[in-house]
């Protein structure tokens, strides 16, 4: 750092203790303060001029100041000063340096300034610029993303309900160029609805995405490892880009944006605040006009707007755009059941059996649904248009299957009819409303193997209940049994055990009863419910008798 020159006060001084007192350039030094090195350097610049004690009077302090320090001769010309404006501009292309342009300034203006003093004033110009072109950013290199932190509200047309809707808030790192867009939330699918329609608005797409540690797009964030959503990959891969997510908790990693979104709640939402939108198209149709109007306007700092910058410095750098947009799919992991189908929304996929119980990713889309084990697509499939419904390829079942060689619709209606009239009809239905009858063996299977826990007299009765809901599931029956709903089904299925004599019926009651305490009742409770069912076994057969009796004391009347 170079030393402050002396007032010619402290000069005079200087020069009278050296000639009139005759003190040592150390004592001189001491004297005033400064270093024996600029003592040596003034004295230098004395004898250089000529000067000596006394200085002459009429020599004041301006003279004095030209004879020590002469300086560079005036020059006739005034220097041009670079366009810094025009600088900045050209630094953010691909392969243009300082130096380059410096060269090109001295192409033009021999008489200019060096490169020493053309960095400092650029730099020095730089620095009382907008905080939002502090970046250095090239061109088409990066666009920023996040939602800004204020609502805009719609009104529903039918129920006049108000609904808050999301502002997605993009900008281009060069030219600051601004994109916006109203989504009703801030969830996956309008995350990635929002970028489409950016690459769009862009015509091209930039190197890379920056983007905030919102969970539609970094599933963990982290400052070293972040962990990006699989769906935001895709979409990444689909138009040849990247994602950079901020750093955690450091705004100023995407202080672009942060900027531009700060810039579209006073341009874009406090301009709307009054007005009243009945959708989405209406509300991003006014953001639009807006958006443009922004885009159009004139910065002070580059007498350029963001269109004009965009257009001669991003807009030759940006990547085309493919030829498809990107379609949105959901990545999820499911694991393979055992009927070899995997379950997406309500519907189930088949997978080759070999599969089973092992873990694979499943792509979903509107239209199809793809299935990957290990990096490599094992399967595909149609997107099915409803729920509750079984899409199976043929090849991707085992062998037996195919050919009904273990469980077949006869083997199952066989077992069903053993148990009761509502178990045929049920297995039946459920088999009957499957595509393929194999789909229905996990159900028929679940639900027959209940007999073994609750007796064939509650299974039947349960199987009345469901069909009488329409229930079509083992899980559905179970429920039936589990809570009881069965009981008022029980006195017309009791009536299947009415063969043979009372003792017969009162062995059979007594068993249905144990079975109905499942074990959780003491001998008291069983023999009690044995002679509730003996009473009432006895009470109705006394009924039934006096009838017959009756009937035929009828018949034997004369006519």
């Amino acid at each position: 750092m170079p030393t402050e020159r002396l007032s010619m006060r402290r000069i005079r001084e200087l020069l009278r203790l050296r000639f009139e007192v005759g003190l040592s350039t150390r004592l001189i030094a001491t004297a005033l303060g400064i270093s024996k090195g600029a003592v040596g350097d003034y004295l230098q610049r004395a004898q250089v001029a000529g000067l000596g004690w006394p200085l002459p009077e009429n020599l004041n302090d301006a003279a004095l100041e030209r004879r020590l320090f002469p300086g560079q001769p005036p020059s006739k010309a005034p220097r041009a000063e670079p366009d810094w404006a025009a600088v900045d501009r050209e630094l953010r292309r691909k392969g243009v340096t300082r130096a380059l342009l410096w060269q090109e300034y001295r192409a033009e203006n021999p008489a200019g300034y060096g490169y020493a003093w053309f960095c400092e004033h650029y730099d020095a110009w730089k620095a009382r610029r907008s905080p939002t072109m502090r970046q250095k950013h090239r061109a088409g290199e990066k666009v920023f993303v996040d939602y800004a932190g204020h609502t805009i509200e719609i009104t529903d047309p039918d129920t006049g309900a108000p609904r808050q809707m999301k502002l997605f808030v993009a900008a281009m790192g060069a030219s600051s160029y601004v994109y916006a867009e109203a989504r009703p939330s801030e969830g996956l699918a309008d995350w990635i609805g929002c970028h489409v329609g950016l690459f769009a608005f862009l015509g091209g797409v930039p190197e890379t995405i920056v983007c905030d540690n919102l969970k539609s797009g970094v599933t963990r964030g982290d400052r070293y490892e972040p962990q990006l959503n699989r769906t935001y990959q895709d979409l990444a891969r689909h138009y040849g880009t990247a994602v950079i997510p901020a750093r955690p908790y450091k705004p100023r990693d995407k202080a672009k944006v942060e900027q531009a979104v700060l810039l579209a709640e006073r341009w874009i939402l406090a301009r709307l605040r009054n007005q009243r939108f009945f959708g989405v198209v209406e509300l991003n149709a006014a953001i639009a006009e807006l958006v443009a109007e922004l885009n159009t306007r004139v910065m002070r700092a580059y007498g350029a707007s963001r269109a004009e910058l965009f257009a001669a410095v991003d807009v030759p750098a940006l990547k085309p755009l493919p030829a498809e947009p990107y379609a949105f799919a959901e990545w999820k992991i499911c694991r393979v059941g055992l009927d070899y189908h995997v379950e997406i929304n309500g519907s189930w996929y088949s997978v080759p059996y070999r599969l089973i119980r092992e873990q694979v990713d499943v792509r979903a889309s509107e239209r199809t649904v793809e299935i990957f084990h290990k990096g490599q697509r094992v399967a595909s499939h149609a997107r099915s248009p409803g729920r509750r419904g079984h899409t199976t390829i043929p090849e991707h079942m085992p062998s037996s299957h195919r050919r009904h060689a273990e469980w077949t619709p006869a083997r199952l209606m066989a077992s069903a009819r053993k148990i009761g009239p509502a178990a045929e009809a049920l297995i039946s239905t459920i088999m009957a409303e499957r595509p393929h009858p194999e789909q229905g063996f996990r159900s028929c299977m679940g639900i027959l193997a209940l007999e073994k826990t609750y007796g064939r007299v509650r299974l039947e009765a349960a199987c009345q209940r469901a069909g009488q809901i329409k229930a079509r599931s083992a899980s559905s029956v179970r429920s039936i049994l589990q809570t009881g709903l069965d009981r008022g089904f029980l006195e017309p299925v009791a009536d299947i055990f009415l063969e043979g004599d009372n003792k017969a019926f009162g062995r059979k009651s007594a068993e249905f009863m144990v079975k109905k305490l499942n074990g959780k009742g003491n001998i008291v409770d069983v023999v009690t419910a044995i002679s509730q069912t003996e009473i009432a076994i006895e009470t109705m057969v006394t009924v039934r008798d006096r009838v017959i009796s009756a009937y035929e004391e009828i018949m034997r009347m004369p006519i």
